[in-house]
């Protein structure tokens, strides 16, 4: 019988001078919300949770939230994002593996559907859907952040996915995990083309479908976007050697691979409107999507050219892995009901 784990890192919810009981307060709404789930959380064969010095009795109250024994596994402060999710995987003996976000809100069906096309022994990886809440704001980021492309290697595959919402079976990610690089949030793309290249099905499941918060000021939302800008320095040689190796001479011409990389992004992403399960977008609210993706494009092409240039105006001095926001607001999800105060 096939075994199932779901392992949560709590990075995201240490920025901005968050302290243990702010992360323990945002835990305790998180697995509330995912005590909703229609598989519930007892059944799973394995929860891990990734933390960085939470004390014992908010543990054990968490423990109880969930309805079922939690694997804490201690990582210190210079643990990056996705090291902790290695760690995470590490801590696990199941046979499939789901990754999440302590900053997300699932659907209730979220960790049923992601997990019921391994019913199928030569199903491998599934990738649910991720996108922002459901405003002009939201619409477009998600068109930016979470986008899906559809792979050669089989219908209803994507080439890509996110770390907040994605599960493998054990010998695969054993097997890859996420590498070391020197960016804020690319590597899963990067493992995304490594598995393409390899060969390996990548299964869309949109109804696997979980909500990202924004981050909880606006400061830090320009932090954010500086930081994504970043990325694509990084990124970009990767994407150009999966989807377009012809042009991969080009990357000696200083910014002009990744700022074309951002003028492509804007088109899938104009594109992407109306097709992400979100509300509709037409007449004046489409003009106000595109315009939003085009504003948030320019602060993302400000991070670029200035890493480019030397300049790291998002991570500073810090490695860009390490860097943390902080994610505690709720009101950042379709479903109104389930707000709750902070």
């Amino acid at each position: 019988m096939t075994t199932f784990a779901l392992v949560l890192e709590t990075n995201n919810l240490t920025g901005g001078g968050a302290d243990a009981a702010r992360t323990a307060l945002s835990l305790e709404r998180l697995l509330a919300r995912l005590g909703e789930q229609t598989r519930p959380l007892a059944a799973l064969d394995e929860l891990v949770i990734t933390h960085d010095g939470l004390p014992a009795g908010a543990r054990a109250r968490l423990d109880a939230i969930a309805g079922t024994a939690i694997r804490w596994v201690e990582i210190d402060g210079d643990t990056d994002y996705y090291e902790a999710k290695n760690r995470g995987f590490d801590a696990t003996t199941a046979d499939v593996v789901a990754f999440a976000d302590a900053d997300c809100w699932p659907e209730p069906a979220w960790l049923e559907a992601l997990f019921a096309p391994f019913a199928d022994a030569a199903v491998l990886v599934t990738a649910g859907r991720t996108t922002y809440r459901a405003d002009v704001l939201g619409t477009a980021a998600s068109t930016i952040d979470f986008m899906y492309f559809d792979s050669p290697l089989g219908a209803g595959c994507t080439r890509n996915f996110y770390a907040n919402n994605v599960a493998f079976r054990r010998d695969v990610f054993g097997a890859r995990r996420y590498a070391t690089h020197d960016m804020y949030r690319g590597h899963c793309q990067v493992l995304g083309t490594r598995l393409h290249a390899d060969g390996v099905k990548v299964h869309f499941v949109p109804a696997a479908r979980t909500i990202h918060r924004f981050p909880d000021s606006v400061a830090e939302l320009v932090k954010l976007r500086l930081l994504r800008g970043e990325d694509v320095i990084s990124l970009a040689p990767h994407l150009v050697r999966t989807y377009l190796p012809i042009a991969a001479p080009l990357g000696k011409l200083g910014p002009v691979v990744p700022l074309a990389v951002l003028a492509a992004r804007f088109g899938f992403s104009v594109a992407s409107i109306n097709r992400q399960d979100l509300p509709p977008a037409h007449g004046a609210r489409w003009l106000g999507v595109v315009g939003a993706i085009a504003g948030i494009s320019l602060v993302d092409a400000v991070g670029t050219v200035a890493r480019s240039l030397g300049w790291r105006p998002g991570s500073g001095a810090a490695s860009p892995a390490k860097v943390t926001l902080s994610y505690h607001r709720d009101g950042d999800q379709l479903d109104a009901a389930h707000t709750v105060a902070a």
